[in-house]
């Protein structure tokens, strides 16, 4: 929010409570982002990732489920999930929703869909992976037993 104006610069205040001063001179040759100049909308994004064992569409439909049940997501455009790409340990999949009151807060909004997605998906049994390496040995010496399987 714009606290004040002065001759050589702007006084901003930001989210939590932080006062920048901003040169006039960075405000004329920078890009200026304002989420409430001609259109309150925004769109916001959630990325998640799921195992290589899960339906993506499944997985997307409960992401898009999670986004209507919330209050302050917007009915229309509706929110609406895509696949991403294949990464290293998962699918990585994108929520994307819009509200229309940034200034009432946007990663609250972001944490509440991102509980949302991990019940929906624990009620499915829908995976959330994690890093996991597979180790081959290679060699005459035969397999390695565990300590307790070698007695």
């Amino acid at each position: 929010m714009v606290r004040e104006l002065r001759a050589r610069y702007v006084v901003v205040r930001d989210r939590d409570g932080v006062d920048t001063l901003i040169p006039n001179e960075n405000i004329i040759t920078s890009e200026v982002v304002n989420w409430s100049y001609a259109d309150r909308n925004i769109r916001l994004k959630v990325p998640v990732q799921i195992s290589f064992r899960d339906n993506p569409r499944a997985a997307m439909a409960l992401m898009e489920a999670a986004a209507r049940s919330h209050p302050r997501v917007e009915r229309e455009p509706s929110p609406a999930s895509r696949v991403m790409g294949f990464a290293e340990n998962g699918i990585d999949l994108e929520l994307r929703f819009w509200i229309r009151d940034p200034e009432d807060g946007v990663n609250n909004v972001r944490s509440d869909i991102f509980l949302a997605i991990w019940d929906a998906f624990e009620a499915a049994g829908v995976t959330i992976p994690y890093p996991q390496r597979d180790v081959h040995f290679q060699g005459s010496a035969g397999p390695v037993r565990a300590p307790e399987q070698q007695a």
